[in-house]
């Protein structure tokens, strides 16, 4: 995103809808700085810009990736929807995805604010890949390594930066522990935050499988966790 500097009036509107704070003031007028906008769109859509400056330059390999992985209107080649990760992982309840003694486990590197570079993604990759878990195919992420064995990512696209990328992926939920302590290594070297997401099938006396492995590694657990209802659509039948 860019700031063309013959329209903007210097309002300094569109500083507080840059989630990354790449916008700032200089000289009374309006800056991104390049190398930190994430290319998510935000200052565009919601900024309103009253000198209509604020404008979408051309976007080539590997900036591309930006956008893909920070703009919520952008479709992922891979998934078919908006987003950074799968559809299906955050509908189990209708799709079926996560069996019974499966978990489903989502990574997600950055967040707004302080948004992610891509080798610290790579570091957390490669940190779960060492167990021989497999990245989900069709999420964009997964696209953007060169070894998904290892997970090792493409040399060119390392050091963009994105406001989050997701890495998934599912395992029997006994090798819970093994990934919990692998994460506690890997979170000392990365310089971003990440947040841990679980899908699991919830029981029929409405215990959730994955409590007990949380509470014996004395993670947190968010109280704003998703539970689907169907919303709708017929929830899925074992065999």
């Amino acid at each position: 995103m860019k700031i063309d500097q013959e329209k903007c009036i210097g309002c300094g509107q569109c500083l507080p809808f840059c989630p990354v704070r790449a916008i700032s003031m200089d000289s009374d007028l309006a800056q991104i700085e390049f190398d930190e906008c994430v290319e998510c769109g935000s200052c565009l859509r919601m900024a309103q810009c009253p000198g209509d400056a604020i404008y979408q330059q051309e976007m080539e390999w590997p900036r591309i990736i930006r956008s893909i992985l920070s703009n919520p209107l952008t479709v992922a080649a891979e998934s078919g929807i908006p987003g950074r990760g799968t559809e299906e992982m955050k509908t189990n309840e209708v799709t079926g995805r996560f069996k019974p003694g499966q978990v489903g486990i989502a990574i997600e590197v950055g967040r707004p604010v302080t948004g992610a570079r891509l080798y610290d993604v790579e570091k957390m990759a490669r940190a779960v890949a060492a167990l021989g878990v497999t990245f989900e195919k069709i999420n964009p992420t997964t696209s953007l390594m060169s070894d998904p064995r290892t997970g090792k990512f493409k040399a060119e696209i390392l050091n963009e930066k994105v406001l989050s990328a997701i890495l998934e992926f599912s395992l029997k939920i006994e090798k819970l522990p093994e990934i919990f302590s692998v994460l506690e290594k890997a979170a000392g070297q990365i310089d971003c935050v990440f947040s841990l997401d679980l899908a699991t099938r919830i029981r029929p006396d409405g215990s959730v499988p994955t409590a007990p492995y949380i509470e014996a590694a004395g993670l947190w657990i968010a109280p704003n966790g998703k539970t689907n209802v169907g919303l709708g659509r017929p929830l899925i039948k074992e065999e």
